[in-house]
C-alpha cells in the first residue's frame, strides 16, 4: 500500500470513530432533575380520595407542598408513603398544578413505573409506593399539588 492510501484510511477510521463517540455520548433518555416524597395523612375508604404532604428536592433546596387526589387503591390504609423522580422542570413554580396520567405511548422514563403523571406545564413525576403491595392511582379528577 502506498503512504497516501494508508494516511487516507487512517483519516477515515479516525473520522468514523469520532462520529461514533459523539453519537454515543448523547443522552439516551431524560434524567431526573428532582425528587419527591409524599406522605398521605388519610384515605377515605371506598371513596378513593386522599390528601397529604410532600417534599420536593430541586437544585439543592427542599420545598414543601400539599397533595389531593392520590389514591392508594386499597381500602383501610391509614398512611402511605411514596417517592419519585421529577422530570422536565426548569423552575420550582412549574411543579404546582393539576396532574393527569401521562400517555403510555410516550413514555420518557426507564425503570419501574408506579404512577407516571404530567401537569399542564410539562412537568413529569414518576411516583412509586414505598409499601409493598400498594398500587398508586390518580383520583377521578387527577391529582393537585399546591406549594406551601
Amino acid at each position: 500500500m502506498s503512504t497516501k492510501r494508508i494516511l487516507l484510511s487512517l483519516a477515515v477510521v479516525a473520522l468514523l470513530l469520532g462520529l461514533v463517540y459523539t453519537v454515543g455520548a448523547q443522552p439516551q433518555t431524560p434524567y431526573p432533575i428532582g425528587t419527591v416524597t409524599i406522605e398521605s395523612k388519610s384515605i377515605a375508604a371506598g371513596v378513593g380520595i386522599s390528601w397529604g404532604d410532600g417534599t420536593l428536592k430541586f437544585k439543592d433546596k427542599t420545598y414543601t407542598f400539599t397533595v389531593r387526589g392520590l389514591d392508594a387503591g386499597a381500602v383501610g390504609i391509614a398512611k402511605i408513603s411514596a417517592t419519585g423522580d421529577v422530570y422536565n422542570m426548569n423552575n420550582v413554580s412549574d411543579f404546582a398544578g393539576d396532574y393527569a396520567a401521562a400517555q403510555a405511548g410516550g413514555a420518557i422514563v426507564k425503570g419501574p413505573v408506579g404512577l407516571l403523571m404530567r401537569n399542564t406545564k410539562g412537568v413529569v413525576i414518576n411516583l412509586k409506593a414505598v409499601q409493598t403491595g400498594v398500587n398508586l392511582t390518580l383520583g377521578a379528577k387527577g391529582m393537585s399539588i399546591v406549594m406551601k
